[in-house]
């Protein structure tokens, strides 16, 4: 997948809330070899937060990813990776393992972030990282976890078979703790199985991808409702939201429309409203119902204006509809507010 310019991300940086670092600061501090190799680096003394006020730090900035707060997460996200390193690196035994978990999860965060946007490669290099600080903090619901981001990534840079053996391959792992699991463990194992899905869709593989599905659906079932337990917004609804993009990947326009299209969303985090919008509005305006699905995209750009603007999947929606002889007036001002010049290419 092409890697968009950073003309085309600019007007993240004019994001209210962002300052003035961006995603150019994230980039860098995902390239800082300082904590890559500390051996090579000046050595100085190790000012780490505490473990508590750090974890602290994590659910705030996961928050204001669920809530799509993107200029926030452009600010913070470069410190936070900073503050989880450092951590990593002033604390050992137990303590050490709780630094690294964190490590795993701001990484995480860093890796979603970037998928949205588009920046598919980075995402990979927050991903395998955040995986690799998974595997040190020897906790599997952390590490189930940072499977489910890292494939994400790889789907994101079109390695659709790497990515649904890394997915299966960690549910796999979870299984032998399912006799008796914890919320946590179960959503985990769950959101593995819709990444799988998603890979074979992309793949074109329906039987592995509604195989997977329902792995995923009883995983809901068995937890009786929709949580939001490590952050996966897990549940029978999120089963729902993916059903839908698995039937646009496959090609069946119509379920998609009559999954989505009903589908209440309104007790998930804002991140999943929004992503389930425009995988809705992608529908709608396959079928030529151009109307609908800029209504959508308007309704959803009311409680989450970043991800509606600066998403990947919204942003090459506009595009496509004004290509279209005489663009509603709707789209025209939405483009506007996402920064698209006319006749600017698709990312």
């Amino acid at each position: 997948m092409p890697i968009p310019t950073r003309k085309s991300l600019r007007s993240l940086q004019w994001s209210d809330d962002s300052g003035r670092e961006t995603i150019p600061a994230l980039r860098a501090a995902l390239h800082d070899y300082r904590h890559l190799a500390p051996a090579l680096a000046s050595p100085a003394a190790v000012d780490a937060l505490a473990l508590t006020e750090l974890e602290n730090d994590v659910a705030a900035i996961w928050n204001a990813y669920q809530h799509s707060r993107y200029g926030t997460l452009a600010r913070r996200l470069p410190h936070l990776i900073h503050d989880c390193l450092t951590a990593t690196e002033a604390y050992d035994g137990d303590d050490g393992l709780r630094a690294h978990a964190m490590t795993a999860y701001a990484h995480q965060l860093a890796a979603l972030f970037l998928t949205k946007l588009g920046e598919g490669d980075l995402a990979w290099t927050a991903a395998s990282r955040g995986l690799a600080a998974a595997n040190t903090s020897e906790d599997h619901v952390v590490i189930g976890s940072l499977s489910r981001s890292a494939a994400h990534s790889l789907i994101s840079i079109g390695e659709y078979a790497q990515a649904r053996g890394l997915a299966a391959t960690a549910a796999r792992f979870l299984e032998p703790r399912l006799a008796t699991p914890t919320p946590q463990l179960l959503s985990v194992y769950g959101s593995l199985h819709l990444v799988c899905a998603l890979a074979a869709a992309r793949k074109d593989d329906r039987s592995c991808a509604n195989s997977h599905i329902n792995e995923a659906d009883a995983a809901a079932t068995r937890l009786g409702t929709d949580g939001n337990h490590v952050w996966t917004a897990f549940g029978p609804t999120n089963v729902s939201i993916h059903k839908t993009t698995v039937a646009m990947e496959l090609g069946d326009v119509q379920r998609a429309i009559t999954i989505g299209a009903p589908l209440d969303t309104t007790a998930l985090p804002v991140e999943r409203q929004v992503r389930h919008a425009i995988e809705t509005a992608r529908a709608l305006a396959r079928w030529n119902r151009i109307d609908e699905a800029l209504a959508a995209l308007l309704d959803a750009e009311i409680i989450g204006p970043d991800q509606v603007r600066y998403h990947r999947l919204s942003r090459d929606l506009v595009r496509e509809i004004l290509t279209r002889p005489r663009p509603p007036r709707p789209a025209v001002e939405l483009s506007e507010r996402m920064g698209i010049r006319p006749g600017e290419p698709r990312w």
